[in-house]
């Protein structure tokens, strides 16, 4: 089913509600109060059925420019707009700020309803609709058909219609990327319930008895039901207005701004690069530090505006500043704000996100809307914190890792001079960091021995020559003459030979060495002294003194005087 979300704009008594009305038999002005002034004064809601399929959302806000952020609330994710011009008046100050601020957000689509068309004659209209058509140039209503309507009698209604029927079959239906985000525009309670929110879900689907998360106050509760337009539901798609009714939370405690996502899908923010907008007719420039009012979503929020590059952003012109907020929000590359001057009670322009996590400092920062920017600058990112930032997915580089292209290029070339300075010593694979062992299947004509990396070819340590020799003579061992002292520190590193005193031994001869010690024990258990030993061993003091020494060590033996006796550890090294 098709489903689409159009809000209202225009001038203050314009005729917004009572179009809304007339297309869909629904009062969007929820208050006492608005039908008592005749006047909208918080966001109000409808539905109308499409002709063919699918049905269409109504958010109607309010015109006056006292109500503006709530304006703001309404318009942040939808699919076109229907703004409307009363014939009576024509162009006023808040049809002039509403247009701006929905060019700045990127709606895309929309149609101009001319409003109470009966009380005006069609000379006085054509002048009216020329005014528009001016106000319009260079935005993206330029082209928008310009629909005369009576909401009263029902005048041009029809056509209205159509025209927004033919609007909808070219807009597209809202994507499912698995990533739902609800701003939330509303929050009561429903007596037997509790707590309701309601919101335009985006970028995914939710269901009954999901867990979520409730951001800025990182709540996490589960959703007890669900409801679109009064009607129950057990599950709801992007492009949905809806209602949802949690478990467990105090009305009180969240509000219009909260957000709804998934727990752990989105990062968190509270300071993100962006390109700035700056609208034209101001009457100031932006300055390199500022303080305004920021809108995003439904949330309004003071925030710290730092210009990055030049000193200031001239009305009319663009440039990157980066934002300071209070609290972190779940936002991603792309995302829309509108910054205004609370002071001056006036829209200064529109933000895009360029990134969400800036890792530069500002001084350094040049952001674009690049994805591959982003990579570079984190040098290695998670495939899931990227999608987090923006909403994309990309194939690992390596596993567990998407790598900027000349870091990973710089990497394996450093990771192949290491193997070829090392030899046939290979790489300890424990002393590599996680980027490191993370790009070893990148590397050609390598393999993985044990705990060590090795390049084909190389010669193995195991079959070193003068571990060889070591193996011919155990115990009148030659000496290391001749043997490159990095290749010797690291067969005593691997266990593959002993070193006592600048002599060393195989592992072979202290096994051997242990054995023998064992069978003179047996024949006299009082001790064995060096002399026997050496005759045992077919030796020379100056070996058995270091071989016993290093058995005592190790706990094989232990001296007592002038005997050795046997270690708690002889048992097992032989």
């Amino acid at each position: 089913m098709n489903k689409h979300v159009i809000c209202t704009a225009g001038h203050v008594d314009h005729g917004k509600s009572t179009l809304v009305n007339a297309l869909t038999g629904v009062d969007p002005d929820r208050w006492a109060e608005e039908k008592r002034r005749g006047l909208t004064i918080d966001l109000g809601f409808a539905k109308a059925n499409r002709r063919n399929n699918g049905f269409v959302s109504f958010i109607d806000v309010p015109g006056h420019e006292r109500f503006l952020k709530n304006m703001l609330a309404g318009v942040g994710a939808v699919d076109g707009c229907l703004f409307v011009v009363d014939s009576t008046e024509g162009w006023k100050p808040q049809s002039e700020e509403h247009l701006r601020i929905l060019n700045l957000l990127g709606v895309e689509r929309g149609l101009i309803a001319l409003t109470k068309i009966s009380l005006v004659d069609d000379d006085f209209r054509e002048i009216v609709e020329l005014e528009i058509k001016d106000h319009l140039k260079g935005t993206f209503l330029e082209s928008a058909p310009i629909i005369p309507v009576d909401s009263i009698t029902g005048l041009g209604i029809d056509l209205l219609i159509t025209e927004l029927e033919n609007m909808l079959e070219g807009t597209p239906v809202a994507k499912d990327n698995d990533r739902p985000r609800l701003w939330i525009d509303r929050v009561f309670t429903v007596r037997g319930s509790g707590t309701v929110v309601t919101g335009t879900l985006t970028g995914g689907s939710l269901k009954v008895d999901d867990e979520i998360v409730i951001n800025p106050q990182n709540f996490v509760t589960k959703i007890r039901s669900l409801q679109s337009h009064d009607e129950q539901i057990s599950n709801t798609s992007p492009g949905s207005r809806v209602a949802i009714n949690l478990s467990n939370i105090d009305h009180r405690s969240i509000g219009r701004g909260s957000v709804i996502t998934n727990p752990g899908q989105w990062f968190l923010t509270s300071t993100f690069d962006a390109e700035l907008d700056v609208l034209p007719r101001i009457e100031h420039e932006v300055s390199r530090r500022g303080a305004y009012l920021a809108y995003i979503g439904t949330k309004e929020e003071f925030v710290k505006v730092r210009v990055l590059g030049d000193e200031v952003i001239p009305a009319g012109s663009k440039g990157l500043i980066r934002v300071y907020m209070e609290e972190k929000l779940p936002l991603m590359l792309g995302d829309r704000l509108i910054l205004r001057e609370s002071g001056r009670n006036e829209t200064i322009g529109g933000a895009i996100i360029l990134d969400p996590d800036p890792i530069l400092r500002a001084a350094e920062a040049k952001p674009n809307s690049s994805i591959d920017r982003i990579i570079s600058e984190h040098k290695w990112i998670t495939p899931s914190h990227l999608e987090s930032l923006t909403g994309v997915r990309r194939k690992e580089d390596v596993p567990g890792w998407i790598v900027d292209p000349l870091c990973l290029e710089d990497m394996i070339a450093n990771l192949s001079q290491r193997l070829l300075t090392a030899g046939n010593l290979g790489l300890d694979i424990t002393s590599l960091d996680q980027f490191e062992r993370a790009a070893i299947g990148l590397l050609e004509g390598v393999f993985i021995e044990g705990k060590y990396l090795r390049m084909e070819g190389a010669d193995n340590l195991s079959d070193h020559p003068y571990l060889h020799q070591l193996e011919t003579d155990l115990f009148k061992p030659p000496d290391a003459n001749g043997v490159d002292p990095r290749e010797l520190r690291e067969l005593v590193r691997r266990g593959l030979i002993i070193e006592q005193n600048g002599i060393f031994f195989s592992q072979n001869a202290v096994t051997s060495a242990a054995r023998r010690i064992q069978v003179l024990l047996n024949e006299n258990p009082e001790g064995v002294t060096v002399g026997e030993v050496r005759i045992a061993l077919d030796s020379t003091r100056k070996y058995v003194l270091p071989l016993l020494n290093y058995l005592d060590q190790i706990g094989a033996t232990v001296r007592r005087n002038d005997v050795r006796l046997a270690g708690k550890r002889l048992g097992e090294i032989i």
